[in-house]
């Protein structure tokens, strides 16, 4: 079980530069080019990364492919496909603090932030879906006439993967997980800014003994790699997490190439709808720490302030945090 951040000190990892992880070897990219990813607190390089683009794509479509077609994971028994999902949360688990700050060197996000939301939610998620994998069965359907009728799931195939960065182990686990439970493979490409953890997750998912090929991970930018990916013509799904012009862009590139199934979550800012008989104060000062969570970076601030009732405004005084102390 998770437990809360102790007082104890965590170490930052120590990183060596990263390739990327195609058909269960870690592999140069096929032009030779890397980029650097930084540690946002401070601006310095963490290491180097292995920057894929539509070549690098292409090889790990082909291996997701041949992973599907001919691999034993679309096969093998929905039971076992939950099991090795939850081999994957335990590894979460037995590795929380490393996990949490190499998520927090990447991201820049506090480390009790990692351990105490981050890595709970991402560990949940795969167990959520691990749940799923033998629930996940079609229907009997009464027809007239002396017929038999039925449906069947099937998985789509190879799914390619684009997240943010804002929680990037949690965009994997929401995209993994799913695609995984059904009998998916998968290509994904990280953030460029946070490719580290998803990187280090690929690590872990051949350690919970998912088949080679199963799980592509291609990091790079999103004009070459991730435009790669959504116009590629042997991916059967792409799912996108990010701001809504770029979606808008994926989902015309999959429309231009192979028509292929599209899953969009954009950004965007939610409303906050304050009814006659709410605490205003209360509704404020919510509204205010959800918008300067996570740098404003949550794809649900609550920035729209609805008032369904006459009222006088109080001072900001009232409800803005004291300011700390410079000491």
């Amino acid at each position: 079980m998770v437990t809360k951040l102790s007082r104890s000190k965590v170490n930052p990892p120590k990183v060596k530069d990263k390739k990327m992880f195609i058909g269960g070897k870690w592999v140069s990219s096929v032009s030779g080019k890397t980029f650097e990813t930084l540690n946002p607190a401070t601006g310095e390089v963490i290491c180097k990364i292995a920057e894929g683009d539509a070549a690098d794509v292409d090889l790990a479509v082909k291996s997701a492919r041949k992973a599907f077609e001919d691999g034993p994971w679309a096969k093998m028994s929905a039971a076992e496909r939950g099991r090795k999902i939850n081999k994957l949360a335990d590894l979460m688990e037995k590795n929380l603090h490393e996990l949490a700050a190499l998520e927090s060197l990447d991201n820049g996000k506090p480390l009790r932030d990692s351990i105490n939301a981050d890595l709970p939610l991402s560990i949940k998620a795969y167990r959520y879906y691990a749940g799923w994998c033998d629930k996940n069965h079609g229907k009997t359907i009464p027809v007239e006439g002396n017929y038999f009728c039925y449906t069947k799931h099937e998985p789509v195939g190879v799914v390619g993967q684009i997240i943010p960065w804002n929680f990037p182990l949690l965009m994997v686990a929401w995209k993994w997980a799913p695609a995984l439970a059904t009998g998916c493979t998968i290509v994904l490409k990280p953030a460029e800014q946070t490719p580290l953890t998803a990187l280090r997750m690929a690590e872990l998912a051949q350690e919970a003994d998912i088949p080679d090929g199963v799980i592509n991970v291609v990091p790079g930018f999103g004009p070459t790699a991730g435009a790669a990916i959504s116009s590629h013509m042997d991916i059967d799904k792409v799912a996108f997490t990010g701001e809504g012009r770029t979606g808008q862009i994926v989902m015309e590139s999959a429309a231009r190439s192979n028509l292929k199934r599209v899953s969009l979550e954009l950004g965007g800012k939610s409303p906050n709808v304050v009814f006659a008989d709410a605490d205003l104060d209360a509704a404020v000062e919510g509204a205010y720490l959800v918008c300067s969570s996570t740098k404003g970076s949550a794809a649900v601030q609550e920035a729209d302030f609805s008032l369904k009732k006459k009222c006088t405004m109080h001072s900001s005084k009232s409800w803005l945090p004291e300011p700390r102390s410079k000491k």
